[in-house]
C-alpha cells in the first residue's frame, strides 16, 4: 500500500460546478485513489502524517489533472504533424494528465477504407492503453468515418473498447444523413462522438455550420471558436438551443470568439455543456501549455469565475466520458496537480492568475497518486515554497 498526503493547501479547485471550491487543507491519496479530502486534525494518519509521501503546499492551490478533449495523436510520444518527439510529456508539463483522441488523420498513409480505418482505431486503442507516455492516460482509437462503413463495423469497435468517434468532417464522410446514421450507430453502442465544426483545417476536411450538428446529432460540437476559424456566435447559440451536444473550445482556434462563447454559456448558465481542449498537434504547432491558457481565457476574456472554468477543463470531460477522474473527491483516481501563481504575477495564487490571463506555475504532478515531477520545465517557479518529503 502506497500513500500520498497532501498538506498545506491554501485552496482546493474541486473540479465540480456546483461546488467547485473547497477550504479543505489536506488530501490522502491511497493506491492512486483519493482517500480523504478535509482538515488535517481529521486525516486518516492524523496531524502528523505519516504517508510514504508528504507533499507540503505551502498555502498553493490543488487541482485535479486537465483533461485535454481534443488531441490527434498516432502512436506513442510522436506526432508526423510536427515531427515533434515527447510532446505528450510536455503537456504533461503543462498539467494535463488525461488527453481524448479526435481521430488520428496525421498518420502517413493514413487508411480511407473501411476495414483499415477499423484496424487503426482498434490498434491506436489498444497501443496507448498499453503504454502510456510519461504516464498521461491518452484514450486513443478515435474512428473516422469512410463511407463503407456498416453497422456490424461498430460492434467490433466497440468489442474492441474503442469508446470514441473521430471528428466528422475531416475524413471521407460528408453527408449529413449518412453521418447520422453512422453517429446513432456508434451512439448506440455507448460511443461518444465527435463532428469538426467552422473552418477547413487540414486537407480533405471542410466548412460546418450548425446546421450539419443538429442533423447529424453528435454528442460534441468540436473547436465551436475554430480549428482554426470560428462559428459564427449564432450558430453556436443554435447549437445550444437545438441540441444537447457539449460544446468545445480549443487553443488552436479564435481567441476573441472563445471569450465570447464562455461568456454567452456563462449568461445561459450553460457551463456544464463547455468541454475544453487544444486541438494539438496542428499547424500552429504542440501547445504543452494550451489548456492552462485555454483556461486563462474562459476566465480572463469570458468572464467566467476561475474555479468553474478549472471545472470545465477536468470534471466536465471526465463526467461526459464516463472516467473516474477530474474532480478532488474521495473515490476518484488521484490525478492532482499542485499550481500557483507564477514567480512575478500581479496574483495572489493560481485562480487569481487565471482571472487575470496569466499562465499558473505546475509545481507538481500527480497521476494515480504518483508524484510525475516537482518542477515543470514548461511553467514559470510558483511563487510559493512546495516541498516534497519521502517518508520511508
Amino acid at each position: 500500500m502506497t500513500s500520498v498526503r497532501i498538506n498545506d493547501i491554501g485552496t482546493i479547485a474541486t473540479g465540480v460546478l456546483d461546488d467547485p471550491l473547497s477550504d479543505a487543507d489536506t488530501i490522502v491519496a491511497v493506491d492512486g485513489v483519493i482517500e480523504f479530502v478535509g482538515n488535517s486534525s481529521d486525516a486518516p494518519d492524523g496531524p502528523n502524517g505519516q504517508a510514504d509521501i508528504v507533499v507540503s503546499a505551502g498555502g498553493a492551490t490543488v487541482m485535479p489533472g486537465l483533461h485535454d478533449n481534443h488531441v490527434h495523436p498516432v502512436f506513442g510520444d510522436f506526432t508526423p504533424r510536427q515531427r515533434t518527439v515527447d510532446f505528450i510529456d510536455s503537456c504533461l508539463h503543462g498539467g494535463v494528465t488525461t488527453m481524448m483522441s479526435a481521430g488520428e488523420p496525421h498518420l502517413p498513409g493514413r487508411p480511407q477504407d473501411a476495414a483499415g480505418v477499423k484496424a487503426l482505431a482498434i490498434l491506436a486503442h489498444k497501443s496507448f492503453a498499453a503504454a502510456r507516455p510519461s504516464g498521461v492516460k491518452v484514450h486513443a482509437g478515435a474512428v473516422l468515418l469512410e463511407n463503407d462503413l456498416v453497422e456490424e463495423d461498430f460492434d467490433d469497435l466497440a468489442a474492441a473498447g474503442c469508446t470514441l468517434v473521430g471528428e466528422i468532417g475531416i475524413s471521407g464522410v460528408k453527408d449529413a444523413d449518412v453521418a447520422k446514421q453512422m453517429t446513432g450507430w456508434a451512439q448506440a453502442r455507448g460511443m461518444r462522438v465527435m463532428v469538426h465544426t467552422g473552418g477547413a483545417s487540414i486537407p480533405g476536411s471542410g466548412v460546418i455550420g450548425a446546421e450539419f450538428v443538429v442533423e447529424v446529432g453528435a454528442d460534441v460540437a468540436g473547436h465551436v471558436n475554430g480549428g482554426p476559424t470560428s462559428l459564427p456566435l449564432g450558430d453556436v447559440e443554435k447549437i445550444l438551443s437545438d441540441t444537447t451536444a457539449m460544446v468545445e473550445l480549443v487553443h488552436n482556434g479564435n481567441i476573441a470568439t472563445l471569450g465570447q462563447i464562455a461568456a454567452m454559456l456563462g449568461e445561459r448558465d450553460e457551463l456544464d455543456r463547455l468541454v475544453i481542449g487544444t486541438d494539438c498537434p496542428a499547424g500552429s504547432g504542440v501547445q504543452p501549455l494550451g489548456i492552462l491558457r485555454v483556461i486563462g481565457h474562459v476566465s480572463a476574456l469570458g468572464g467566467v469565475a476561475p474555479e468553474l472554468a478549472v471545472a470545465a477543463s477536468t470534471g466536465n470531460g471526465a463526467q461526459f466520458h464516463n472516467l473516474n477522474r477530474g474532480r478532488v473527491m474521495v473515490g476518484m483516481e488521484a490525478d492532482l496537480l499542485v499550481v500557483d501563481a507564477p514567480m512575478g504575477s500581479q496574483a495572489d495564487d493560481a485562480l487569481g492568475a487565471f482571472a487575470i490571463g496569466d499562465t499558473p506555475a505546475v509545481a507538481i504532478a500527480m497521476i494515480d497518486g504518483e508524484i510525475k515531477f516537482t518542477k515543470s520545465r514548461n511553467t514559470p517557479p510558483p511563487t510559493r515554497s512546495i516541498t516534497l518529503d519521502h517518508k520511508h
